[in-house]
């Protein structure tokens, strides 16, 4: 014989009920919680994915850009240019110089802006050691030397001064090599930087490019 008052049953059966209400809860968060964290984990793959995509695409465009020429650039003998350190004036063939001998202190050219004009034997000293020089004259626009000096600012074994009496706007050095542009976006100079910086045509690869002269 049930003992039980109907007030008894009647409370069991809301505990009952509260159980079964919570179970349901239960389950229905951690579902929740495997959806969400699968999500999470989905886009961080994929995130993942498409970062290491963007790098290898961004290494194959450098390697193209480092291994096609660079179109109207001019180019001169390495052989053929002296590379002796020497004390007294050098009178170079070219404007601004590409190699040649050269003073024994290097032109820092860590990222250097030089808002004046530098030692030319020194600059050359820099472009042995694999800087490239990116020069201007007065004809040149101020939007262009700002980008040039941002993308300078922060490319080691590059400097960057003024040269009045060159023909070129502006024009980027490396030893052996030379290009004249009008503007600063036109893409052949991110190929100059990405081909010359430290490239091939450097005679002194790794050479440091501080702790020379710092004339700013």
């Amino acid at each position: 014989m049930d003992s039980r008052t109907p007030q008894d049953t009647s409370r069991q059966a809301r505990i009952a009920e509260m159980r079964r209400a919570e179970k349901t809860r239960d389950r229905r968060n951690k579902i929740l919680a495997i959806t969400v964290s699968t999500a999470v984990v989905a886009g961080l793959v994929g995130f993942g994915a498409w970062v290491l995509i963007d790098q290898k695409q961004q290494e194959k465009d450098a390697e193209a850009a480092r291994k096609a020429p660079v179109s109207g650039e001019q180019d001169w003998d390495a052989k053929k240019l002296g590379r002796n350190h020497v004390d007294t004036p050098v009178k170079y063939e070219m404007n601004p110089p590409v190699g040649g001998d050269h003073h024994p202190r290097w032109m820092n050219c860590n990222g250097d802006v030089y808002k004046n004009p530098v030692p030319e034997v020194n600059a050359v000293h820099s472009l042995e050691h694999g800087a490239v020089w990116v020069t201007y004259s007065e004809k040149a626009a101020k939007g262009d030397l700002d980008k040039l000096a941002e993308t300078v600012g922060k490319t080691p074994y590059s400097l960057m001064s003024p040269v009045k009496e060159q023909t070129g706007a502006i024009m980027l050095s490396a030893w052996g090599k030379q290009l004249t542009v009008d503007s600063a976006t036109d893409p052949r100079v991110a190929q100059f930087f990405t081909k010359y910086v430290q490239g091939p045509q450097t005679p002194e690869p790794g050479a440091a490019c501080t702790n020379g002269l710092a004339d700013k």
